[in-house]
């Protein structure tokens, strides 16, 4: 199978082939495969070098002129380290663009911490407008770039990973899609963590609801889901753990309910390993996940936390 980011280029060939007003800027990570459409569009594709806030700025000066960029790169570049540029450049001019990242939390490793962003989309949340989509399968990755692209003016963040579930399941760029039923607690599993979210409940009696465009958060596929199932519900992101458990708060203000916020530790792993080891660490694989979801939800048959 392809990686979502195999995707990324010969989608947005497609697009600078197709719309005129589509512009890709790049920090050399990327190049080759857009290589082609560069040289059939090379007013419109368009490389600034390791320059990353350059790359932000370069963007937000196109979408002023009235193009539709897509700016590319590992999400530590692309989010955190021209974090000023995304605020003001895009934010403070109102300058819409689409930032498409390369790399999760830890999908690399062997790159060490400067390659990671689990905080990407909690530093988003400091910001206004901005629509954050978590495709969990490359087929899910196309339909949500398309859909970015497609979608106005908008700032949008495109978050495409190295993991991957087994299955695409349809995404619309809104709502929550539910994947299982249940009467016992909700389960949100954001992006790639479906598959891992869906064995660690086999056998559960769990409402289990797929998330793939976190902001804005469907808080009435939430609340619906809690109609049903009960106000007991475990978030699980791939990034940093408790990102969305104000969006649910928000979403049940006037529901007595529990939250569990699942995701990346603020505790640095210092040894590289492998994507594997680092989910396993951070208890995001299916028996962590396991472990800690039975436990909160025995908490709440037991009446405590």
């Amino acid at each position: 199978m392809d990686t979502m980011r195999d995707r990324f280029a010969p989608v947005m060939t497609e697009l600078l082939d197709e719309d005129p007003r589509v512009a890709v800027v790049l920090a050399e990570i990327g190049r080759d495969g857009l290589a082609e459409a560069a040289r059939r569009h090379p007013d419109r594709v368009i490389n600034v070098g390791i320059r990353e806030q350059l790359l932000i700025g370069a963007g937000a000066g196109l979408a002023l002129t009235g193009l539709r960029p897509v700016l590319h790169t590992f999400g530590s570049f692309l989010v955190e380290r021209p974090f000023e540029q995304v605020k003001l450049d895009l934010g403070h001019q109102d300058a819409g663009a689409v930032l498409v990242s390369g790399l999760g939390s830890y999908d690399w490793p062997a790159g060490g911490f400067t390659h990671m962003a689990p905080g990407d989309v909690a530093l988003l949340d400091t910001l206004d407008g901005w629509t954050v989509h978590v495709p969990g399968h490359p087929d899910e990755a196309e339909a949500l770039l398309r859909h970015a692209v497609a979608a106005g003016d908008d700032k949008v963040y495109v978050r495409l990973s190295v993991q991957t579930n087994a299955e695409a399941r349809p995404v619309d760029g809104a709502r929550f899609l539910t994947v299982r039923g249940g009467g016992s607690g909700v389960v949100v599993a954001v992006g790639p963590m479906l598959d891992p979210v869906l064995d660690a409940t086999r056998g559960l009696d769990v409402t289990v609801l797929h998330a793939t465009t976190v902001r804005p958060f469907d808080g009435e596929a939430l609340r619906r889901a809690t109609g049903a199932a009960g106000a007991d519900v475990v978030l699980v992101e791939p990034y940093l753990a408790g990102t969305s458990t104000a969006a649910a708060n928000d979403a049940l203000a006037d529901v007595p309910h529990r939250i569990l916020g699942l995701g990346v530790a603020r505790r640095e792993l210092r040894r590289y390993g492998t994507m594997e080891e680092h989910i396993a660490a951070h208890g995001l694989d299916p028996h962590g996940l396991r472990r800690r979801i039975t436990r909160f939800l025995d908490g709440a048959a037991r009446g405590g936390s």
